[in-house]
């Protein structure tokens, strides 16, 4: 799991809550889907001076715009709220494939500015295709959900004894009961099926009969339920890093402790070779003692880093962010933290960097509150959690016992617990023929390549392209690997599934 959300992998950011502004130039529609299609206005994507992603949007060629949608699907006469859109159209209007929806996961990361990323990974194909940075319902600058929290981002270890889990409980408790008083009124209308629901509205207002989809992490969960919820309204569909689609839900965490833990020791390794830069152990073996010891200062009294005191629930949690990524700039911002996090740990001064400063203010103060409320929103939402404590108390034991650092982090009580109410429907059922391209990794921590691989086995038309020896989650023009870029753009460019599933290579 990453921040921002449960399946998150890059900014820690909290995006500007405002809609977006509209002008002038109206898209002609044609649909053949029997009712008038939804309206969109096209116009100016920056909504003030210091708007520096507007701006970066605008100079780009893209534009922006916001899309009315029923709140409940059922009742479209009904109450409405607003969804932001970006467009960064085609060039090559001779050629143009299509529309491409993009969705950069979590559920909860705003994906308005994902269009320029994406233009960039696609090379020359990225020409032939509309880009479409959708933020889905009450995420981003779309209508907003802020539970109010006094945190951020929840998620934490239930800690060494029945106490410290107990605590949790109450704060778990708190959390969904602070969503619920604010938001009771649209909360049962925060899941993934009311997402895609909003896709296929976005697929009319754009006057496509199909759509392409790029999704990543959770963006690839819900590019398989719009595929199987309409089917026959996709064309190319890319499913980056999609873990396994009967998993998903609060509980998703479960089961990958050993990604986890084969993670970490593949970073120690690496900050054991760069001793003299890092000071934390000569061998694999000594830096594991020095992230153990850090877990037991936690464990005496919280750790002051900077201005955050950071307790023994938060720091699994910092512990199992760091080492999903074996990039040599990641692994070297994670070893800062522990180098930082170890300085705590001996009571001297911990001056944290830009990063683990922005992930602690994220985790730990209300500033998360905006992002973080809307990715609880969509999980609960979509699936019913347990609700006795003693459920997760017996699955966090039963895991201690062979995972003492990273069992306790993932079989932790979840404000889903405690969310009002049930949802309104049951979870989709991935079970379909639609070809698609899905991308995984070996080392995958997030979502696992065994969840990439049981989404393979749920999409019986797809292909599944296999990225070895590489710990990462969110690869196509994001890793770095040219091999698996390749692959996807030869797909896009062309709509052909390879003949067989295919391997790269880190």
């Amino acid at each position: 799991m990453k921040p921002t959300s449960v399946w998150v992998r890059r900014r820690l950011v909290p995006a500007g809550l405002a809609l977006i502004a509209l002008s002038a130039a109206v898209v002609p529609l044609a649909t053949a889907d029997g009712d008038p299609p939804p309206r969109l206005v096209w116009g100016s994507c920056v909504q003030g001076s210091d708007d520096a992603s507007g701006r970066e949007l605008e100079e780009a060629g893209a534009q922006c715009a916001e899309l009315t949608v029923p709140l409940d699907h059922s009742k479209p006469g009904g109450r409405t709220i607003e969804l932001a859109l970006s467009r960064l159209p085609a060039a090559d209007r001779a050629h143009r494939i299509g529309a491409l929806v993009l969705n950069s996961g979590g559920p909860g990361e705003p994906t308005l500015d994902m269009p320029l990323r994406v233009r960039a990974a696609m090379k020359d194909v990225g020409a032939r295709y509309d880009l479409i940075g959708l933020d889905p319902r009450f995420v981003g600058r779309s209508t907003p959900l802020d539970c109010g929290w006094p945190i951020g981002l929840w998620l934490r270890s239930a800690g060494s004894t029945r106490a410290r889990f107990d605590h949790q409980v109450a704060v778990q408790r708190d959390l969904a009961e602070r969503c619920a008083r604010r938001h009771a009124d649209v909360l049962p209308y925060a899941n993934t099926r009311d997402t895609a629901r909003d896709v296929d509205l976005v697929r009319r207002a754009l006057g496509e009969r199909r759509i392409s989809f790029l999704g990543y992490s959770y963006g690839g969960y819900l590019g398989a339920v719009y595929a199987q919820m309409f089917p026959g309204r996709t064309d190319r569909v890319v499913l980056d890093s999609p873990g396994d689609p009967e998993k998903w839900g609060s509980r998703a965490m479960q089961g990958t402790e050993e990604e986890a833990e084969r993670a970490l020791r593949g970073w120690a390794s690496w900050a054991a070779e760069r001793h003299g830069a890092y000071g934390l152990g000569a061998t694999r073996g000594r830096v594991l003692d020095t992230v153990n010891a850090i877990v037991d200062a936690a464990e005496d009294r919280p750790l002051r880093v900077g201005s955050h005191e950071v307790d023994e629930q938060v720091v699994p949690y910092l512990l199992s962010t760091g080492p999903g990524d074996d990039r040599p700039a990641a692994r070297a911002a994670f070893a800062s933290t522990v180098r930082t996090l170890n300085e705590a740990a001996h009571r001297r001064p911990a001056v944290p960097g830009p990063e683990l400063d922005g992930l602690l203010t994220f985790v730990l103060t209300g500033a998360g509150s905006p992002l973080a409320g809307p990715t609880a929103a969509i999980t609960c939402g979509d699936r019913a959690a347990p609700r006795d404590p003693e459920t997760y108390w017996n699955d966090v034991q039963r895991s201690r016992a062979r995972h003492p650092l990273f069992g306790p982090l993932k079989n932790n009580i979840w404000p889903c617990a405690f969310w009002p109410g049930q949802p309104r429907e049951l979870p989709t059922r991935i079970a379909s023929s639609v070809p698609a391209l899905i991308v995984s990794a070996t080392g995958d921590t997030a979502t696992t390549y065994e969840g990439g691989k049981a989404m393979h086995r749920a999409l019986t038309g797809s292909r599944l392209l296999t990225l070895r020896g590489a710990t990462a989650h969110g690869i196509y023009g994001e890793y770095g690997n040219a091999c698996v870029d390749a692959e996807v753009n030869a797909y896009l460019a062309t709509g052909a599934l390879p003949t067989a599933d295919r391997d790269c290579r880190s």
